[in-house]
Protein backbone atom coordinates (compact mmCIF):
# COMPACT_ATOMS: atom_id res chain seq x y z
CA UNK A 1 0.00 0.00 0.00
CA UNK A 2 1.40 3.60 -0.84
CA UNK A 3 1.96 5.87 1.79
CA UNK A 4 -0.99 8.37 2.85
CA UNK A 5 -1.07 11.65 1.21
CA UNK A 6 0.01 14.56 3.80
CA UNK A 7 -3.02 16.33 5.12
CA UNK A 8 -4.72 18.30 7.63
CA UNK A 9 -5.99 15.91 10.33
CA UNK A 10 -10.10 15.50 9.90
CA UNK A 11 -9.32 17.39 6.27
CA UNK A 12 -9.99 15.29 2.98
CA UNK A 13 -9.39 14.99 -0.36
CA UNK A 14 -12.95 15.08 -1.52
CA UNK A 15 -14.21 14.54 -5.63
CA UNK A 16 -17.37 14.83 -7.14
CA UNK A 17 -18.34 12.91 -10.08
CA UNK A 18 -20.88 14.27 -12.18
CA UNK A 19 -22.79 11.74 -13.97
CA UNK A 20 -24.51 13.08 -17.54
CA UNK A 21 -23.37 9.83 -19.98
CA UNK A 22 -23.07 6.81 -18.24
CA UNK A 23 -24.35 4.91 -15.49
CA UNK A 24 -22.30 4.47 -12.14
CA UNK A 25 -21.88 0.66 -12.88
CA UNK A 26 -20.30 2.13 -16.31
CA UNK A 27 -18.14 4.83 -14.50
CA UNK A 28 -17.13 3.21 -11.47
CA UNK A 29 -14.66 0.36 -12.49
CA UNK A 30 -12.23 3.30 -14.26
CA UNK A 31 -11.84 4.97 -10.98
CA UNK A 32 -11.50 2.25 -9.21
CA UNK A 33 -8.93 0.72 -11.23
CA UNK A 34 -6.49 3.85 -10.57
CA UNK A 35 -6.95 3.49 -7.19
CA UNK A 36 -5.63 0.08 -7.27
CA UNK A 37 -3.00 1.47 -9.57
CA UNK A 38 -1.85 3.34 -6.93
CA UNK A 39 -1.62 0.51 -4.60
CA UNK A 40 -4.63 1.74 -2.28
CA UNK A 41 -7.73 0.70 -1.19
CA UNK A 42 -11.63 1.55 -1.43
CA UNK A 43 -14.62 1.27 0.42
CA UNK A 44 -18.02 1.86 -2.19
CA UNK A 45 -21.19 2.84 -0.38
CA UNK A 46 -24.21 2.33 -2.04
CA UNK A 47 -27.86 2.97 -0.49
CA UNK A 48 -29.36 -0.61 -1.02
CA UNK A 49 -28.16 -3.85 -1.07
CA UNK A 50 -29.68 -4.01 -4.83
CA UNK A 51 -27.24 -1.91 -5.84
CA UNK A 52 -24.20 -3.76 -4.23
CA UNK A 53 -25.05 -6.96 -6.15
CA UNK A 54 -25.79 -4.72 -9.75
CA UNK A 55 -22.07 -3.06 -8.73
CA UNK A 56 -20.66 -6.54 -8.22
CA UNK A 57 -21.82 -7.68 -11.33
CA UNK A 58 -20.55 -4.79 -13.18
CA UNK A 59 -17.02 -4.67 -11.22
CA UNK A 60 -16.35 -8.48 -12.86
CA UNK A 61 -18.12 -7.66 -16.17
CA UNK A 62 -16.96 -4.19 -17.35
CA UNK A 63 -14.05 -5.35 -18.93
CA UNK A 64 -12.85 -8.81 -20.84
CA UNK A 65 -9.17 -8.18 -20.27
CA UNK A 66 -9.26 -6.01 -16.41
CA UNK A 67 -9.74 -7.96 -13.48
CA UNK A 68 -11.00 -5.53 -10.31
CA UNK A 69 -10.72 -7.76 -7.13
CA UNK A 70 -13.47 -6.32 -4.65
CA UNK A 71 -15.88 -8.01 -2.41
CA UNK A 72 -19.03 -7.72 0.09
CA UNK A 73 -20.96 -9.19 3.03
CA UNK A 74 -21.95 -11.68 0.92
CA UNK A 75 -18.45 -12.58 0.03
CA UNK A 76 -16.97 -11.80 3.79
CA UNK A 77 -13.38 -11.75 4.07
CA UNK A 78 -13.32 -7.95 3.92
CA UNK A 79 -9.57 -7.56 5.15
CA UNK A 80 -8.66 -9.66 1.95
CA UNK A 81 -10.87 -7.14 -0.29
CA UNK A 82 -8.82 -4.17 -2.12
CA UNK A 83 -12.68 -2.46 -2.67
CA UNK A 84 -14.96 -3.66 -0.17
CA UNK A 85 -18.99 -2.98 -1.42
CA UNK A 86 -21.08 -1.63 1.35
CA UNK A 87 -24.37 -0.25 2.48
CA UNK A 88 -22.54 0.66 5.60
CA UNK A 89 -20.23 3.42 6.15
CA UNK A 90 -17.43 0.95 7.38
CA UNK A 91 -13.81 0.09 7.00
CA UNK A 92 -13.13 -3.32 6.83
CA UNK A 93 -10.22 -3.39 4.37
CA UNK A 94 -8.11 -0.55 5.76
CA UNK A 95 -9.19 1.53 2.78
CA UNK A 96 -7.54 5.11 2.53
CA UNK A 97 -10.47 6.17 -0.51
CA UNK A 98 -14.42 6.48 0.53
CA UNK A 99 -16.28 6.13 -2.53
CA UNK A 100 -20.25 7.37 -2.45
CA UNK A 101 -22.96 6.78 -4.38
CA UNK A 102 -26.83 7.15 -4.32
CA UNK A 103 -26.59 9.91 -1.82
CA UNK A 104 -25.21 7.68 0.72
CA UNK A 105 -23.10 10.66 3.21
CA UNK A 106 -20.62 10.34 5.78
CA UNK A 107 -20.94 11.52 9.12
CA UNK A 108 -16.89 12.06 9.78
CA UNK A 109 -15.67 12.74 6.37
CA UNK A 110 -12.51 13.90 7.26
CA UNK A 111 -11.77 10.59 8.69
CA UNK A 112 -11.12 9.42 5.10
CA UNK A 113 -8.09 11.18 2.98
CA UNK A 114 -9.75 10.64 0.20
CA UNK A 115 -13.67 10.40 -0.62
CA UNK A 116 -15.46 10.39 -4.23
CA UNK A 117 -19.12 11.28 -4.52
CA UNK A 118 -20.84 10.23 -7.66
CA UNK A 119 -24.26 11.95 -8.65
CA UNK A 120 -26.61 11.67 -11.10
CA UNK A 121 -26.31 14.58 -13.20
CA UNK A 122 -29.87 14.06 -14.64
CA UNK A 123 -31.76 13.60 -11.15
CA UNK A 124 -32.33 17.14 -10.54
CA UNK A 125 -32.70 15.98 -6.56
CA UNK A 126 -29.07 14.45 -6.58
CA UNK A 127 -27.69 17.33 -7.99
CA UNK A 128 -29.34 19.92 -5.42
CA UNK A 129 -28.16 17.18 -2.67
CA UNK A 130 -24.39 17.10 -4.22
CA UNK A 131 -24.51 20.89 -4.13
CA UNK A 132 -25.65 20.84 -0.42
CA UNK A 133 -22.57 18.69 0.50
CA UNK A 134 -20.31 20.45 -1.49
CA UNK A 135 -21.12 23.70 0.23
CA UNK A 136 -20.59 21.97 3.69
CA UNK A 137 -17.51 20.38 2.67
CA UNK A 138 -16.05 23.48 1.40
CA UNK A 139 -17.22 25.26 4.67
CA UNK A 140 -15.25 22.94 6.39
CA UNK A 141 -12.16 23.71 4.53
CA UNK A 142 -11.99 20.28 2.97
CA UNK A 143 -10.32 19.99 -0.59
CA UNK A 144 -12.58 19.75 -3.54
CA UNK A 145 -12.52 19.29 -7.04
CA UNK A 146 -15.49 18.52 -9.63
CA UNK A 147 -15.37 16.26 -12.35
CA UNK A 148 -18.38 16.43 -15.14
CA UNK A 149 -18.67 13.51 -18.13
CA UNK A 150 -18.64 15.58 -21.76
CA UNK A 151 -20.64 14.41 -24.43
CA UNK A 152 -18.28 11.10 -25.15
CA UNK A 153 -18.36 9.83 -21.20
CA UNK A 154 -14.70 11.24 -20.41
CA UNK A 155 -14.26 13.13 -17.21
CA UNK A 156 -13.32 16.66 -17.63
CA UNK A 157 -11.92 18.64 -14.65
CA UNK A 158 -14.58 21.48 -14.38
CA UNK A 159 -12.98 23.21 -10.62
Amino acid sequence: MSAARPREAGLSEIRFYHLRTTTLEAALPRVLEKVLSRGERAVVVAGSTERIEALDAALWTYDDRSFLPHGSARDGHAEDQPVWLTTEIENPNAATMLVLTDGAAAGDIGAWPMACEFFDGNDEAAVAAARGRWKAYKEAGHALTYWRQDDQGKWKNAG
